[in-house]
């Protein structure tokens, strides 16, 4: 069987993989490798992505911070339509989770990002909320709604126009290192490279065993949303994202609907993930308990994976081990929002370059601080 060679193989056309592939095809030989009959089938064409600076942990928001330029003015060509549209995020704590929310909007990173709200504030910001259930409230007024599949197609176009190869129905069956070089069998053929970028989302420790590095306990879990029917009298195109402080629920309209989510996190298998009604049942509850409506028609109900390296930030690095084998994973709900800068880095990585991106904490990105952790402990 003859093999196709290329500098660069990346394995998942989703967001991480699109977005680094795109990058390197500039300057380099890619091909991407992707499982599905489409791109982004499991994470990124089931997110309902919203760029906020201060979502997630520290690492998280520093490259959220760093992709904000690309959001707002992408590169010439690159979209016909904004990849942006203005929504705000309003957290909410109840009278025990204002401690909480304090905790957070101390956050030194967040000064600036933020305004705190009373509750009468914070009612007008989302009038459907109930008064008894809000004590406190933060709002982020820059948080806006992503258009993920244009955000998507417009690094998949890129990577085309460049020469970059994208490879669907592209299983990888083994990946070995020979010499210089990796060989990857597929379902769609065998392909070689001295790099290798592992961007396979929930299969991304799956495909480093095939590849003799060690897994980094890479968890895929489960997200569940729901679109459901407001009242007719309802206009919600304002109103912004709604998150409880703890994460037990989120909410935000959507074409004249509201999305919902318990914002659930349980670990399964990587696999074609469904939700559960028990889950769909939560997220009605939270969602009702939290504000005045009675929901009586749920439209759409689906689930998608988030990914989580154990300390919650995404692993961006060579592996310390297996030389030319490269991890983009564990971006967790985060890839959509981070990905311009986590492409940028990478790809900067991977050419050996010093990254061109400030305040990054590219040490706390690399797969080398497991390594590091699991000395300490012995």
């Amino acid at each position: 069987m003859s093999i196709e060679t290329f500098d660069i193989i990346v394995i998942g056309a989703g967001i991480a993989g699109a977005s680094v592939a795109a990058e390197l095809a500039q300057t380099r030989r890619v091909a991407v490798l992707e499982r599905e009959e489409s791109p982004g089938y499991h994470s990124t064409g089931r997110s309902a992505a919203l760029f906020s600076e201060i979502y997630g942990n520290s690492v998280v928001r520093a490259l959220s911070r760093a992709s904000r330029d690309f959001f707002y003015a992408p590169p010439e060509g690159f979209t016909a339509h904004a990849l942006v549209r203005p929504r705000g995020s309003l957290y909410i704590a109840r009278e025990e989770q204002v401690p909480h929310l304090e905790d957070f909007a101390r956050n030194s990173d967040l000064a600036g990002s933020i305004r705190r709200l009373t509750r009468e504030e914070a009612l007008r910001a989302c009038p459907i909320l109930r008064p008894d259930y809000v004590s406190a409230a933060v709002f982020e007024d820059d948080a806006a709604d992503v258009d993920v599949n244009e955000l998507h197609q417009g690094y998949l176009r890129r990577f085309r126009k460049a020469g970059g190869q994208l490879v669907l129905n592209a299983d990888v069956q083994a990946l070995a290192r020979q010499g210089e070089r990796w060989i990857v069998q597929t379902s769609s053929g065998m392909f070689s490279a001295p790099i290798v970028i592992n961007a396979a989302g929930a299969w991304a420790d799956a495909i480093a065993r095939k590849a003799g590095a060690a897994p980094l306990n890479i968890r895929p879990c489960r997200r569940t949303a729901i679109l459901v029917e407001l009242p007719g009298n309802l206009a919600a195109g304002s109103w912004p994202m709604v998150i409880d402080i703890d994460e037990t629920f989120y909410m935000k309209p959507d074409a004249g609907l509201l999305l919902i989510s318990p914002a659930d996190e349980t670990p399964v298998s990587a696999c074609d993930v469904q939700p559960e009604e028990l889950d769909i049942a939560v997220a009605i509850d939270r969602v009702e308990t939290a504000t005045t409506l009675k929901f009586t028609r749920i439209r759409k109900r689906w689930a998608g994976l988030r990914s989580f390296a154990p300390d919650r930030s995404p692993v961006i690095g060579f592996d310390p081990v297996q030389h030319g084998f490269f991890w983009l994973a564990g971006q967790g709900g985060y890839g959509i929002q981070t990905a311009p800068a986590a492409a940028r880095l990478a790809a900067a990585l991977v050419r050996d370059k010093t990254p061109d991106i400030d305040d990054i904490p590219i040490a706390q990105l690399s797969p080398q601080r497991f390594a590091v952790a699991a000395r300490s402990r012995v």
